[in-house]
């Protein structure tokens, strides 16, 4: 661990936006008479402009488009254009290619855009830092999930947000992973509940919290009495609703169908574990899903769920952050927070009391 000195500290807090408006300091530990020259103060608002100028370049390569980015920076389109433009005027380098519209970042503009979107993720985790130890961790978290894994993001939440009360979440459910793995190296995630993947997991630091494991879920005429497990060959028999061919829990799937040379074509195809329970409450489908939304749609009835065996298929399950610098104190509350789940435990009794019901 690396300890800002007090110059460290004072240009810091000036990054953070001038927040020291008067030449009287008060903050514990520094001396109570901090002169700040009129050539520091005008430094610090060059600062501020040159955040401003990366965020609005941040913005259109994010939008890709100006009218958005402007409308996202709650300015107006030639203001933002006029400070993209300055920009490239101080750095010396065109960042956009410009026609009747934008048309894409330059090859330089592609390579700062990562600095940019950097410096502005940094600047941000000071300035939290500086306010939780102020007044305690406040912000929003962005957390991203997977769709299979969008139900248990109420978990992972649940003894965080009881410990940081102050802390606001927006959850995005909607997102494959390697967008979601893209997000977070760009920071424009927190942190993402997403399969374990190697070939995305560049530049992320991965907390474990899961094993998925798949069970089908089915009227109970379709299935054999007192059954609480069911082969592969023996699912493929049966009038299947499936997750879409792009999601990874059909493609782990559809894997285990083909270690016994069988494909499977369903009927009808969803990117919604919820839509697929519907599916199977018209009692015309089965469905194969992981078994960590049981707790939250217990089958009962006329449906029943059996543990797909032979083989036992499993897909990790973490919680991932980007692994530069120290991360945001709402990022790093968080990760401590997941550390201490067993959600394992969890899923797994919460399994055997449903299969065995049968």
């Amino acid at each position: 661990m690396r300890y800002l000195a007090g110059s460290e500290v004072l240009k810091n807090a000036e990054l953070s936006g001038c927040m020291l408006k008067t030449r009287r300091c008060h903050w514990i530990g520094w001396p109570k008479d901090v002169s700040l020259s009129k050539d520091r103060c005008a430094e610090s608002k060059e600062v501020r402009v040159l955040f401003r100028q990366l965020e609005y370049f941040v913005a259109v390569a994010q939008e890709r488009h100006f009218a958005r980015a402007a409308e996202k920076c709650y300015v107006s389109q030639p203001a933002l254009s006029a400070a993209i433009a300055k920009l490239e005027r101080e750095l010396n380098v065109t960042l956009i290619n410009r026609g009747h519209s934008f048309e894409g970042l330059t090859p330089e503009g592609e390579r700062l855009v990562l600095w940019a979107r950097r410096i502005l993720a940094e600047h941000d985790a000071f300035k939290a830092e500086v306010n939780a130890v102020r007044s305690g961790i406040t912000g929003t978290l962005r957390l991203g999930t997977v769709p299979t894994a969008s139900t248990t993001a109420s978990l992972v939440l649940s003894a965080f947000c009881s410990a940081q009360p102050l802390v606001q979440v927006q959850i995005r459910s909607r997102l494959a992973a390697t967008e979601l793995y893209r997000q977070l190296r760009e920071f424009e995630l927190d942190a993402a509940i997403v399969h374990a993947a190697p070939e995305d997991a560049r530049d992320v630091d991965l907390v474990p919290l899961y094993a998925e494991h798949y069970v089908l879920l089915a009227p109970t005429d379709m299935l054999a009495t007192s059954a609480s497990t069911l082969s592969w060959p023996d699912a493929a028999q049966l009038p299947l609703a499936l997750l879409t061919a792009d999601m990874r829990d059909r493609q782990i799937i559809d894997e285990a169908f083909a270690r016994h040379a069988i494909t499977v074509t369903p009927q009808v195809e969803t990117d919604s574990v919820a839509s697929l329970f519907a599916q199977v409450a018209t009692g015309n489908w089965a469905c194969i899903v992981p078994h960590t939304w049981l707790w939250t749609s217990p089958p009962g009835g006329a449906i029943g769920a059996v543990e797909m065996v032979d083989p036992v298929l499993t897909a990790e399950i973490i919680l991932a952050t980007n692994s530069a610098g120290p991360g945001s104190p709402v990022t790093r509350a968080l990760v401590t927070s997941a550390q201490k789940l067993a959600l394992n435990e969890f899923f797994d009794t919460q399994l055997t009391a449903i299969t065995r019901r049968r």
